[in-house]
Order: C-alpha cells, then sequence, then structure tokens
C-alpha cells in the first residue's frame, strides 16, 4: 500500500536517560513540553530556572549566570506596567513588589544551581533565531516585557552568531561537568507574527547552528524535534488551534520518538506501568463506595507497594493520597 507521509525513522541515541538521571531542561516552550512529560513520569526534571528563554544568545547569558557565583540585585529590575521585571527573565517571575520579584529570581537561581551539580543530562531547545536588542545597553534581552517598540533593535542572528557563543558555554559546562551530555533541539513551534517565510529562515539558521556545534562538539547530540513536525507529521491536524503549537497528539508522536532515542527497554517499561498508575490516580468513578472500586483502590495501592520496593528513589506520595482519599 502507498503511503502518504515521510516518516523519519527511530535513531537509537549513544546516550540514555533514566529515573536516576535528573535532566535540566531550558529553552523554548518545548522544552517545558519535554520537561513536564518527564516529570509526570517521575524522572527528576528541573524546567526553565529562568522561564521560556526563546533565543540562544539570551539562553547562553542565563547558562553564564548559572555558572557565575553572582545573584540578581534591584539594580537588575526595572519597572513597567506596574511590575517588576528582569531582562533575563520570562513574565511568570514578574511581581508587582520590586523585592518579591528578586526573591523569587535568586531562589530559583540558587535551586538551579543546586541542581546543576548533579545532572549530567541538558536538553536544550531552541525557539528562534530572532533577537531583540536594548538599544541603550546593546545586550540581548530575552524577554521585552512589553517595553515599548522603540527601546529595542530586532535583527536576525547570523549561523555564526548562534554557533560562537552556545560552542564556548557548552565547553565550559563539559569543562565543569565532564559527565554531560546535551540534547540539542529545534523548537516546532511556528513563530507566525514573523511571517511564514522569516519564520523559516529563523528556523533554517538555528539548524544550520546546530548541525556546526554537533560536529565539532561530540557530547552535544542532535533530536529533531522540528522534523518531526514539519516533515514526518506535516498536516495542520497536528496543530492546535493558533495553527503555531504541536497539538497534543503531536507532542505524544514526538515523545514517542524521544523515548525511542534515549530511554532503554527497562525505562520504556517502567514508564507504561507509571502512565497506568497515573491514569488509576486520575480515575474518578460514578460510585466511588461502591466495592468494585473499593477493590480497585486496594489493588493500585498494592502496585504502589510493589513499585516502592522496586524503585525505592521514586516518590508515591501523591498516588497514595489519591487512593486513600477515596477509600472507605
Amino acid at each position: 500500500m502507498t503511503s502518504f507521509r515521510t516518516e523519519i525513522p527511530p535513531v537509537r541515541s549513544p546516550i540514555n536517560i533514566d529515573h536516576q538521571q535528573p535532566v535540566l531542561c531550558m529553552g523554548s516552550c518545548f522544552a517545558e513540553n519535554i520537561g513536564h512529560r518527564l516529570r509526570q513520569l517521575k524522572f527528576p526534571a528541573f524546567i526553565n530556572p529562568f522561564g521560556i528563554v526563546y533565543n540562544p544568545v539570551s539562553i547562553v547569558q542565563v547558562l553564564e549566570k548559572l555558572l557565575s557565583e553572582e545573584h540578581y540585585t534591584e539594580a537588575d529590575l526595572f519597572e513597567n506596567l506596574d511590575l517588576w521585571h528582569s531582562f533575563d527573565h520570562h513574565g511568570r517571575f514578574s511581581h508587582p513588589d520590586r523585592a518579591t520579584a528578586l526573591i523569587h529570581i535568586n531562589q530559583s537561581l540558587a535551586d538551579a544551581r543546586r541542581f546543576l551539580q548533579r545532572t549530567d543530562r541538558l536538553i536544550l531547545t531552541l525557539g528562534t533565531a530572532h533577537v531583540f536588542v536594548e538599544k541603550k545597553t546593546g545586550r540581548v534581552v530575552a524577554n521585552c516585557h512589553k517595553m515599548p517598540g522603540q527601546v529595542f533593535d530586532r535583527r536576525r542572528l547570523s549561523v555564526e552568531e548562534v554557533v560562537r557563543p552556545l560552542a564556548v558555554i557548552l565547553q565550559k559546562l563539559k569543562s565543569k561537568f565532564p559527565a554531560l551530555e546535551v540534547i540539542a533541539t529545534v523548537s516546532p513551534v511556528r513563530h507566525l507574527r514573523d511571517g511564514l517565510v522569516e519564520n523559516q529562515r529563523s528556523k533554517a539558521t538555528l539548524l544550520l547552528g546546530l548541525e556546526e556545534i554537533c560536529q565539532t562538539l561530540p557530547f552535544v547530540h542532535y533530536f529533531p524535534a522540528y522534523e518531526l513536525l514539519l516533515d514526518d507529521l506535516r498536516d495542520y491536524r497536528f496543530y492546535d488551534q493558533d495553527l503555531a503549537h504541536p497539538s497534543a497528539a503531536a507532542v505524544d508522536y514526538i515523545w514517542s520518538y524521544f523515548a525511542e532515542a534515549f530511554f532503554s527497554g527497562e525505562t520504556k517499561a517502567l514508564c507504561k506501568e507509571l502512565s497506568q498508575l497515573a491514569a488509576a490516580a486520575a480515575h474518578r468513578p460514578f460510585h466511588p463506595t461502591s466495592p468494585a472500586h473499593q477493590s480497585f483502590l486496594e489493588k493500585q495501592l498494592s502496585i504502589v507497594k510493589t513499585l516502592e520496593a522496586r524503585f525505592p528513589y521514586l516518590d508515591f506520595l501523591a498516588e497514595k493520597k489519591a487512593f486513600n482519599q477515596q477509600m472507605a
């Protein structure tokens, strides 16, 4: 039978991810998709300690901050529209009170530094090659925070401007953490405000930049999230209503490819068990006190007990609470 799509065959990566390896996820909203999926399956994942960061220069800047011993000060914040912001951070760190914003920013920074000390897996997702440069300082900002357009110059990075700083910071990380392996990808999310032509040029810049980095640095491994959506699925059915973000079905498909690339057979089997347990914990029956449902709860608690014995490093408190609350 003729196939009407071009599938990308799964490729086994030379590196593994398992439930005892902390994973730091940084970059665009696609890094959050992967990170949240990892967390749901009880992988120790830390997601975007600065919030969503789209462009590679800003990703380099926040990684440099992670490696330094410096903290943010009040001088690093500015006020706009009754909120205090940082140009390094996503809007979720903004706050009406400057001191509160600063506390949250520095707490996340400290948490990420501690996490970095024990991780050997870093997932980086680049979203766009377009950057906003603050005219006053010449600094590329991670987020404009609705500041007037005249405050910034906007331009697209060259391939060299992607490669050079990213390669330097990744080499610094590898030097400090020799066991570190990096998974790099280009986000499949389309930046439609740039227009389709500019979006493709931006993504092409990122793709060429990561190709060069992966060829130069053997500890950096490319994952084709962009190609899986644009060239494999290649259909508007696999986009959300905004026609920019991947749909739930597309994220599931990309996740399955990710699992094939980085999970061992044992890890995939455990993920299946954990998915079934999560579905059971989320189940809400019409008749919670019925003997059948009470028997179901007892069975699930028995499964949890078995999993705890097999995997003592995993936390099942949430599942036990969910099942125990329904016990008659």
